[in-house]
This record gives C-alpha cells, structure tokens and sequence, in this order.
C-alpha cells in the first residue's frame, strides 16, 4: 500500500463562548485537517488543532505549506504508510521545529495503519492500561464571582480538577484564586496556568502570595526560554511548578531535569510532535518520575482522539487525570451528549469526569464533509498534492 494523495484543509470553528486567557481572547479555533489517500482507498484523517502564533509559532498557513510543499512531496507520497517510524524519523530530517504540523501527519498515519489493521489505535500503542481518562477542566480568565460559579459547575459534573488561566495582572489573578478556593473548599485540587507570562519578580511574588490559597501547582510561570529562572524559582517557593512551554523537545525535557527546573510536565501531542514522538517524551518523564498532564490545542472530536488514545494505553500518564477536553471548550457544555455541529459524527463520550477513547478501527472517528466543506477557512483554499 503507497499514499498517493496528500489533501489538506483550512478549517474554522466558532467558539460557542469566547475564552481568555494570557490577555487575548479566543473566539475562533483556525486548525488544519489533513487527508492521507492510499492506491487501496483507505484515508487516514487529522485535525491539527486550534494554531497559536504565541504559543507553537505555527499557522495554518505554514501548516499547509510544510505538509504540502515539504512532507507531501519528498517523504509522503509514494511511501508505504505503515512506516510511521520511517517517516517520522525523515520528518525531523528535513525540517526542524514545526511540530504541530509533524503531528497532524503522524496522526493520520496513526488513523491509517489502525484502519489498515482493523484496530483501534490505542492498540497500536501496547493497547488499553485504563478504559477511562479521569479529566480535570480549564477554566478562562474571567471576573472572579463568575468563574467561581462555572468551577462549582465543573466539579459537580465530576471533573477531578479545576485550571484556572492567567488573563489578567498578577494582583486580580490572586483576586480569582481567592474568589474560587473560597468557593470549592480546601480540598479540591485547584491551579493556574501563566503561560509564561511572568517576570521572575511578578512570579516569585505573586506564588508567595498564593500559597495561603494551597494550590497544586503553577504552570508555565516564566518564559519557556528561561530553565534557569524557573530552576531558582522551584528553589524559593513551597507551591510545585509544572513546565510546559519550556518542555517541547526531548533536549528541553533533559535540561529540566538536569537542572530540577520543575515538579511535573505538560504536554500536547502537537507540542511533542505526534503520537510516536510523544511517547519518547513520556518515557524520559517516566525516568525522572515526572507527573504529567496533557492538554490540547483546542478542537473537535478528530481533534482530541489522538491524545485519547494514547491516554488510555500509556502506563505512566495513565495514573494521573488529564484535560484533554477541546470540544467541550469549543461547545461549551461538560458532557459530550451535548455537543452539536462537530466535525466528528462520533465525538469521544466525554461523561461525569471521563473521557472514553472510540474503539473503531483507527482513531475510531466518522467526518461530517458537510460541516468540514461549510467552515473551509474564508479567503482560504484546499490544497491537494498527488503522486
């Protein structure tokens, strides 16, 4: 079996609610799904997530341009799609960094050797350690009373933890800490999310003034440049501190380590470059006996099933709960049966706090074309390469 055609498609999805975070407000999701044809008629499909200038440096635009005048043309086409370990390997070859768009292509492949094989991708990954993924929920920046009340909301729905995100000057993020703890009780496990925002001055002052609130951690509260700082940090403070901008590649995970820059790690399947690549990036987390939760880029139901899987089969990240949960952010709503107008027609059952992988050949996933070819990107094109 070869790949014979390469189709990739802008792609934008309307938020049901805005959300913010890092003082920009996201309103939109702009992602990428890519369509991997073979001579046998069997198509492996991805969703590469919502794209962010600040947080991957990638685009749409230099998504598809990488996939179809790079990948598509010099590894892809012609190759035998179950030679993931191949590809991958020639992926890093020819382009350093753009790891979201190596990940939309190592996800169809994924759905591809799957369906190929008749089993579900988590199979292809050492099979199920757990049948559910216990999730948590994050929250946007927000006035302090309102997400108080949503986080009530989560944790009755059953989530196991609440994120907060920065939006805001560090004195009105303490304001929204205090407001939510006040509100859920000492014992729930409550953090937030900095996203790099800080300097070392505003950090080290502000997680100071936040430890009476008994947070589980800080993520990401210096720049993801700055190891050494956050090492010094880690060193001054009682509250644990996460990386995840810091931790994208493996080199970036040895300097963490080397330096005790963090407690735990997060990781995106787009920030760690795929399914194959990520499971690398777990197991260096596994040596140091690094916790580890995974997020997403925010999107559907294609979206969110690659991370599904693997959640489910990984032994380490397994033991601990996760929040990949993108469309219940784009819709809105905390359980998947009420999810409407998604680019799946079968969403991963999100329910009471779990998330539960599909179990159909591949990442399990049916497209809705109609909805895919209504929200092709305005002013933007589909781009086909073939052999």
């Amino acid at each position: 079996m070869k790949i014979t055609k390469v189709e990739v498609i802008p792609m934008s999805t309307p938020m049901k609610r805005e959300q913010l975070m890092r003082g920009a407000t996201l309103s939109r999701i702009d992602s990428v799904v890519l369509k991997l044809h073979t001579d046998e008629g069997v198509v492996g499909f991805s969703d590469s997530g919502d794209t962010s200038s600040w947080y991957r440096g990638e685009t749409p635009d230099s998504i598809m341009a990488m996939i179809c005048d790079f990948f598509a043309p010099k590894i892809l086409l012609g190759e035998d799609p179950t030679k993931i370990e191949k590809i991958v390997g020639r992926m890093d070859i020819l382009t350093r960094d753009n790891n979201q768009a190596k990940a939309t292509v190592d996800f169809a492949l994924h759905d591809l050797v799957g369906k190929i094989l008749g089993v579900p991708v988590y199979t292809l990954l050492g099979g199920k350690t757990i049948d559910r993924i216990p999730l948590g929920l994050v929250l946007g920046a927000g006035k302090p009373e309102e997400v108080a009340k949503e986080a009530l909301a989560v944790l009755k729905e059953g989530f196991a933890f609440v994120k907060l995100k920065s939006g805001y000057t560090p004195k009105e993020d303490i304001a929204m800490v205090s407001e939510v703890r006040a509100a859920v009780g000492d014992e729930v496990d409550l953090f937030i999310d900095i996203n790099g925002a800080w300097t070392y001055d505003q950090a080290l002052a502000t997680i100071r003034a936040l430890e009476k609130y008994n947070l589980s951690k800080i993520e990401q509260p210096l720049p993801a440049w700055d190891i050494e700082g956050m090492a010094r940090l880690r060193g001054k403070v009682g509250t644990p501190i996460y990386a995840d901008e810091s931790a994208q590649e493996l080199h970036d995970l040895l300097a963490i380590i080397n330096k005790g820059a963090a407690d735990g790690l997060m990781i995106k399947m787009q920030k760690a470059g795929g399914l194959l690549k990520a499971q690398r990036w777990l197991t260096m987390a596994r040596l140091a006996n690094l916790p580890v939760i995974c997020g997403c880029m925010v999107g559907g139901g294609l979206e969110a099933s690659p991370a599904a899987h693997l959640l489910a089969a990984n032994d380490w990240i397994a033991r601990f709960p996760q929040e990949n949960a993108g469309p219940l952010h784009i819709h809105d709503c905390l359980n998947s049966k009420d999810i409407k107008d998604d680019l799946a027609l079968n969403v991963p059952r999100y329910e009471d706090g779990f998330l539960y992988p599909n179990d159909g050949p591949g990442l399990g996933i049916e497209i809705n074309e109609d909805l895919l070819m209504r929200r092709i990107t305005s002013g933007k094109k589909i781009r086909t390469v073939e052999a």
